[in-house]
């Protein structure tokens, strides 16, 4: 039974420890990518501090040759000369540089064989991190799109959801309050022909005949074509 109990636990913390990770891939991604970074600057500096050695070391030889042949040429002149003592100590010298010189030849082919590893490694670390950033551009726009979409918060897509919603139910408000204004101006009697008078230049659509109210009445209208009809009727021209 505890073994049972040990198991649950290793796989509830196996569990938990996905979950942290899930959730928190993006941010782990970002400080791996600041270490390899910091680490391919690293190689980097080291193969400039080789190929300034290799630089170094290739000076070296050079002047160690170039003595040899010094060296050499005084050495034969000494022995023209008659000079065995000299001759033997610029034999002696350069018997030393040249041994110096295959030293320096054999750590040259080390030296250079080492830098084509570390600039071939260095080589394929920049490739791999400059596509590892490329990735990781990507993954953060897609992470933020499937956040934005079905992966996001239950609350943000509920959001989303009612203000779809509410846009739709304002627009069939307004559509109904239109709708309700036109139906009011066809139902109103004259409104259509006095608007059109009045902007044609005939007086205000507003006035109307009446009382007090300006509400026109049956009366009012009757008394007014009395008074119309007791005019003297105009002569024809």
């Amino acid at each position: 039974m505890f073994k049972l109990f040990e198991t649950l636990l290793r796989g509830q913390a196996a569990r938990a420890a996905e979950e942290i990770f899930d959730r928190n891939a993006l941010l782990i991604l970002d400080q791996q990518i600041r270490e390899t970074r910091a680490g391919l600057e690293r190689g980097r500096q080291a193969l400039a501090v080789a190929v300034a050695g290799d630089r170094a070391e290739a000076r070296r030889l050079e002047e160690a040759e170039a003595r040899i042949v010094a060296l050499e040429a005084q050495a034969v002149s000494a022995l023209r000369g008659g000079r065995e003592d000299l001759a033997g100590e610029a034999a002696a010298a350069i018997a030393d540089l040249e041994a110096e010189r295959d030293a320096l030849k054999a750590a040259r082919a080390r030296f250079a064989a080492e830098i084509g590893r570390i600039r071939a490694r260095v080589a394929d670390a920049t490739r791999r991190q400059a596509e590892l950033e490329r990735g990781r551009r990507v993954a953060a726009a897609q992470e933020a799109v499937r956040r934005l979409g079905a992966g996001a918060p239950r609350q943000d897509a509920a959001t989303l959801r009612e203000a779809e919603a509410t846009l739709a139910r304002l627009r069939a408000l307004q559509a109904e309050a239109a709708d309700a204004e036109a139906a009011l101006a066809e139902a109103e009697p004259g409104r259509d022909i006095g608007a059109r008078l009045e902007r044609a230049g005939f007086g205000p659509a507003g006035g109307r005949a009446g009382g007090a109210s300006g509400t026109p009445t049956g009366g009012a209208v009757l008394e007014r074509l009395r008074r119309r009809a007791a005019e003297p009727a105009s002569e024809p021209a």
